[in-house]
């Protein structure tokens, strides 16, 4: 048997297929785009696969971000060990399939929305938009009425909401001035508005305004590559994230609908730019209506063209919607148990998603795989979908499982992102120009600078400030963080030329993401 290298040129090596295991499943970097799904019972073996998938990916040069959902995948930061106790049992394995075990560890950054366990990942309200501010407060249809006349107005007279306080005080403002503005936007009812704040009140509470902030996430932080070339590995601690479910899948659309902002059209690349692996991913499609289901089948067909690779990670297929299921063209299906008719049925549905392989029942092959052996599906040259093999999984190179707290603390005080994160930044914005307001209204006296009404109808707004993109590094080319950009009065304007496209359509793909990812949560 010929010796595998883990990573040939455009391919990722999954494990070994057919009844000596020495057929070589490969997964072509190619067509990666075209998204995927890891699927099994808990205990079946997901947690590794999705951890050899990263691995290989980043060693072809592709950057990763996943969401660490039992802390397991905090190991790919350290090499396996050889001495360690899986060490026998993977070796047998990389035999088997006839692949060269080359123990290493690879570049991890690790981010956290507490900032407790990771880099403080961070958005600002005109960023997110009032459309997903209201999916993760649940508000009701006049309520997110209210919300979108604040983000309206704020964007208007220029009052730049970056944090909780700034939305907090902007609402405050619009309840104040609420028959005014009934008049020109439609009802603006106090009551929605106190909805409004009470809800802000429970986010705030849960942490979820920790999110709030700046200086807010660079998605070029997240697409770099280290000094020998492997792509970053991003990996979000989600232990906690998990008990906030709306706020793990509102912050997971987030980062799809500004992927789709950011990126250029690329068509159908070598490679993905970065690929993205959805973990709990029934977690997005709960209680959502079928409206929403299509968009977000929308944004995964359309999200393909920029090079990014979506992977859905969950314990049934039949957690996915059927129309988001037909986007997922490589599927590795680890192990499902049928006890009950509804079972039995589910298992039959996921065998029938498969090119069938005369040499064996899909259904019973899918029923009967072990811990670490999938049911595997991939697209072959052409886009075709590959007939369905039964695969021993490659073992990892990284260490599996959990780093000790010590070892997480160190790479995250070494890491580059502490300095450019580590420290929140308060600027003047809708909080400090409404308290200047009211005391210049208070005093009769007149604002100064950017509080005063005559600067903010006057500043430029950027609705249309493109982003330059360098290819050969895989990541958007900008002359200065995000944090140098956004000082001083322009500053404003910068971030609220973002938000008001968001809103107003006025660029074609913006309009489009929010149509997919925002107008139609109202719909709940």
């Amino acid at each position: 048997m010929t010796a595998i290298v883990d990573l040939e040129a455009g391919t990722v090596f999954v494990g070994g297929a057919g009844a000596d295991h020495a057929l070589p499943q490969m997964l072509l970097l190619k067509y990666a785009n075209r998204h995927g799904l890891i699927a099994g019972a808990t205990g079946t073996g997901k947690t590794v696969t999705l951890q050899t998938l990263a691995e290989s990916f980043s060693r072809a040069g592709v950057p990763v971000f996943m969401a660490d959902v039992k802390g397991d995948l905090a190991g790919m930061a350290k090499s396996g060990d050889p001495a360690g106790k899986m060490h026998d049992a993977f070796q047998k394995r990389a035999e088997d399939i006839g692949m060269v075990l080359d123990y290493q560890d690879f570049p991890v950054t690790f981010w956290d929305i507490w900032g407790e366990r990771g880099h403080p990942v961070r958005t600002t309200p005109a960023e997110m938009g009032p459309l997903l501010l209201s999916r993760l407060m649940g508000l009701t249809d006049a309520q997110e009425g209210v919300m979108n006349i604040a983000f309206r107005v704020a964007d208007e007279q220029g009052l730049a909401l970056l944090d909780m306080k700034d939305l907090q005080a902007m609402l405050v403002w619009v309840g104040q001035n609420a028959k005014e503005l009934s008049l020109k936007y439609g009802n603006v009812s106090t009551a929605s508005v106190g909805a409004i704040q009470r809800a802000l009140m429970v986010l705030e509470n849960e942490g979820g305004n920790l999110l709030f902030g700046e200086p807010a996430l660079e998605l070029a932080d997240m697409m770099r590559l280290d000094a020998s070339g492997k792509g970053m590995v991003n990996i979000l601690s989600a232990e906690r994230l998990m008990n906030s479910p709306r706020l793990y899948a509102t912050f997971l659309l987030w980062l799809m609908s500004d992927l789709f902002e950011q990126l250029p059209e690329v068509g159908d690349p070598d490679k993905p730019r970065i690929v993205f692996f959805f973990d709990e991913a029934h977690l997005l499609f709960d209680d959502a209506p079928p409206a929403l289901v299509a968009k977000i089948e929308q944004v995964a067909r359309l999200i393909r063209s920029k090079g990014v690779s979506l992977w859905f990670i969950s314990q049934n297929p039949a957690d996915l919607p059927e129309s988001v299921l037909g986007q997922l063209g490589n599927r590795v299906q680890h192990a499902l148990r049928a006890f009950t008719a509804k079972d039995q049925k589910a298992l039959r549905l996921a065998a029938q998603n498969y090119r069938p392989n005369p040499d064996f029942d899909t259904a019973e092959a899918i029923q009967s795989v072990g811990t670490g052996e999938a049911v595997t599906s991939l697209l072959e040259v052409k886009g075709v979908p590959g007939i369905v093999q039964r695969t021993v999984i490659r073992p990892p190179l990284s260490q599996l499982g959990p780093i000790s707290d010590a070892e997480r603390a160190a790479l995250v005080a070494a890491s580059p992102m502490a300095l450019k994160y580590g420290q929140t930044l308060d600027r003047e914005s809708a909080a400090e120009i409404l308290a200047k307001r009211a005391e210049a209204a208070a005093t009769g006296g007149a604002v100064t600078g950017n509080g005063s009404d005559e600067d903010l109808w006057k500043m430029d707004r950027e609705h249309n400030r493109g982003r330059r993109y360098d290819p050969g590094l895989q990541i958007p080319a900008d002359p200065k963080p995000r944090s140098a950009r956004s000082s001083g009065s322009d500053s404003i304007a910068t971030t609220f030329g973002k938000s008001l496209a968001r809103q107003l359509g006025t660029k074609t793909g913006q309009a489009l993401v929010r149509g997919v990812l925002g107008s139609l949560f109202r719909g709940r």
